[in-house]
């Protein structure tokens, strides 16, 4: 199977470039972004994957506005041709790789939006996930992920929000791609769930903090990794610029302190302590002020699962009312926080995103889904 880009020097082995790496069912490509304005008034996520071994792709925009969160989610065949990367009413745009994305949405059974994200930090790779049960890989991925700020409109059902009307629109992206969920589906004995994993992206005036810790049910840490880098302003750096991994701090060390709300797996703040290798002593504090259910994007979704085969085509659009989830709906544990950040007198905005399943002794959760005491 060959493709236009096989005429470019990016092989990394004797395979065409459309040739998956591997038949694992869990192998995926994805994008994911998220907005916020610095009031909390506005929230919006997207994601695009591709499935290769599925032979699907799918794509999903959800919006948080007056305590409401309004989900779209398309899902088709995905074709031999993976570099189009539209599903229905959702189309993805690379304008500018690692520099500028756009997102159009075209009348999504009322949704409609046009929203152009330009990146205000350099790359920064995470450390590849790595995770086998038993000898089976269950995650071998790699993901970047990098700081931005937003232009452009949203409108659903007849209400349009101009972004530049809210003040700074900020917020992240990532890439991630390789084997997650690779024992999904697969015969053999039911073993329970066990997952915990924090993800916290944070953009302050002058600089962004990033974090992500995944340990297991004993509290020791399988995957950790922080950095610390500069934010810049928009149209000011080029592709050789951001993907420069020397601008990036890769911290001493970096550890973290959860508090849960009471009856919930569901953060009610978190300290990071972080000693940045330019012998800074960061100590970063969230206290959430809006929630963002991960299931609007297809994540843990009972229905419209990642990956999920739906059929040649098929697009849906639902609503959740914040206020009435039950924070122990198994489908509803998974969550992005938008969070104030304060270190020392800086005040910064970021993303606090939580998947609490099973034990973790440190949280002192013991069962499934039992909620924090």
């Amino acid at each position: 199977m060959i493709h236009p880009y096989d005429d470019l020097p990016l092989h990394q082995s004797s395979a065409p470039l459309l040739h998956p790496t591997s038949d694992s069912v869990g192998l995926y490509d994805r994008y994911f972004f998220n907005g916020f304005d610095r009031n909390g008034e506005v929230f919006f996520a997207v994601a695009l994957g591709v499935y290769p071994n599925r032979q699907v792709m799918d794509a999903s925009f959800s919006v948080v506005i007056d305590g409401v969160q309004h989900n779209c989610r398309s899902s088709r065949r995905c074709s031999s041709d993976r570099t189009v990367t539209t599903v229905g009413s959702i189309d993805v745009q690379v304008v500018e790789p690692m520099l500028r994305h756009r997102i159009v949405i075209d009348d999504h059974h009322g949704i409609s939006a046009d929203l152009t994200m330009q990146v205000v930090s350099l790359v920064i790779e995470e450390p590849t996930f790595v995770r086998r049960f038993e000898g089976r890989v269950i995650m071998d991925y790699t993901r970047i992920t990098q700081f931005v700020e937003w232009s452009g409109w949203i409108d659903f059902d007849g209400t349009r929000i101009a972004l530049d009307d809210l003040g700074v629109v900020e917020g992240c992206r990532d890439r991630s791609w390789g084997i997650r969920g690779g024992s999904r589906g697969l015969p053999g004995p039911a073993v329970p769930p066990q997952f915990f994993w924090t993800w916290a992206p944070t953009l302050f005036d002058d600089m962004c903090t990033h974090l992500a810790v995944n340990e297991d049910a004993e509290g020791r840490s399988w995957h950790k990794s922080s950095a610390v880098t500069k934010r810049f302003a928009v149209g000011s750096h080029t592709i050789d610029d951001v993907t420069n991994a020397a601008g990036v701090d890769r911290p001493e060390s970096m550890s973290t302190d959860l508090s849960w709300q009471r009856g919930t797996r569901w953060a009610q703040s978190m300290t990071a302590t972080i000693e940045t290798a330019m012998g800074e002593h960061l100590v970063v504090n969230y206290e959430p002020v809006q929630r963002f259910q991960m299931s609007g994007l297809g994540y843990l979704h009972p229905e419209w699962g990642h990956g999920d085969w739906r059929g040649e085509f098929d697009e849906t659009r639902d609503s959740i009312v914040l206020a009435e989830v039950n924070p122990l709906d198994p489908t509803m544990v998974h969550v992005q926080q938008l969070c104030r950040v304060t270190v020392g007198d800086r005040l910064g905005w970021g993303v606090l995103e939580q998947l609490v399943l099973g034990p973790h002794a440190p949280s002192e959760l013991t069962g499934v889904l039992d909620g924090a005491r």
